[in-house]
């Protein structure tokens, strides 16, 4: 793969990388919506089956109808029988097997009714168990995102407030290390001030007579003459 091919290939993972980012982020969106459109589509399947069942019944109410006209149109051609009456016997026949005719195809469309009435039953049942089940989910990751991003906060402040903490006590340690630099040098002020106090105390008593002052070479001599002498 040559260089070119590699940027390319590059490009389009961070292409990709940037739409599944932006996926992630807009996650529970997308899914609120989805969770909308199902439960929309559940209302039109509704719809549907409300109106399938309405046909049903109007069917149902066809077949019991013709059913009563068929055995009535027996009864008369049963009695255009007894009276010889064989035209118009025939002619009752007839309707009847017209009457026989609508009742089978009406019987049909029934049927197919009840069984698109039991496959939307059955559909929609699974549709609402789906919906209720991905509506749960959807509520325990919500409250989780919540927890999340209000540990990621508190994590947040938290951090915040070590560096605060941190900073607060690099700056108490420079108070404290100023505060012990400046009463060293208290301490060493008051030190040469107490060398300086009693070497002046000592030079007044030397002055006043009072203190030995120091021997002279003079002294030194007498002294060591008299010690020979004895």
């Amino acid at each position: 793969m040559n260089i070119w091919a590699k940027i390319m290939t590059a490009l389009r993972g961070g292409v990709n990388e940037a739409g599944e980012a932006f996926i992630d982020t807009q996650a529970l969106r997308i899914l609120d919506q989805e969770v909308r459109d199902a439960a929309d589509e559940l209302k039109q399947s509704r719809d549907g089956l409300a109106e399938i069942l309405a046909k049903q019944k109007v069917g149902e109410e066809k077949i019991s109808n013709l059913r009563k006209e068929i055995s009535q149109n027996e009864d008369y051609a049963r009695q255009a029988l007894a009276k010889n009456e064989e035209a118009l016997a025939l002619d009752v026949a007839e309707k009847i097997a017209e009457l026989e005719v609508q009742l089978r195809l009406e019987e049909e469309s029934v049927e197919g009714y009840r069984k698109s009435v039991s496959q939307l039953r059955t559909a929609t049942k699974q549709a609402e168990a789906n919906i209720k089940r991905i509506k749960r989910q959807v509520d325990t990751v919500k409250a989780t995102e919540n927890v999340q991003r209000a540990q990621a906060v508190v994590a947040e402040r938290h951090s915040g407030s070590n560096s605060r903490l941190r900073t607060a006590m690099d700056s108490l340690e420079r108070i404290k290390e100023k505060q012990t630099l400046t009463a060293a040098q208290f301490e060493a002020a008051k030190e040469m001030a107490n060398e300086t106090s009693d070497q002046s105390l000592t030079e007044r008593l030397e002055n006043a007579g009072i203190a030995p002052t120091g021997s002279s070479a003079d002294d030194i001599l007498k002294r060591l003459r008299a010690t020979k002498a004895e």
